[in-house]
């Protein structure tokens, strides 16, 4: 064997198992570090199952969806903030959502809060509710 072809050899069994211990070792994301924030600004956050089904969505008031049934969303002026939780197919069925405003004048015109809980394919069995309308 000529000493180009023993180098050649030699080359490319050493780029072999560098790129298998690169690609075994990237690929595992079981030891993947978890990231530590001090703070998250953000506008909502969806969080969802692998198929892309939606379970839950933390929103401030601009980003809150409408009224989600089967994984579609009918508009529905919410003037609220807040947490809204998602059953299996993907239908709202519960949250904790809160809200308040100020006229002109300074005056509360409303303000108050919601944790409610749906039967599954129903309305509402749990809601705690607290009001307070001009």
């Amino acid at each position: 064997m000529s000493s180009s072809n023993r180098f050649l050899s030699i080359y490319s069994s050493l780029l072999t198992l560098v790129f298998a211990i690169f690609l075994s070792s990237g690929l595992s994301t079981r030891n993947k570090p978890v990231e530590t924030f001090d703070q998250i600004n953000v506008h909502r956050i969806n969080v969802m199952e692998p198929d892309g089904t939606l379970r839950m969505v933390i929103s401030n008031h601009a980003q809150l969806p409408g009224i989600i049934t089967r994984g579609r969303e009918q508009p529905f002026d919410r003037p609220q903030a807040g947490m809204l939780f998602f059953n299996d197919e993907g239908s709202e069925n519960g949250g904790l959502i809160f809200g308040g405003r100020r006229n002109s004048k300074g005056e509360v015109v409303d303000s108050g809060g919601s944790l409610t809980f749906d039967k599954y394919g129903a309305n509402q069995i749990v809601q705690l509710v607290g009001v307070d309308d001009k």
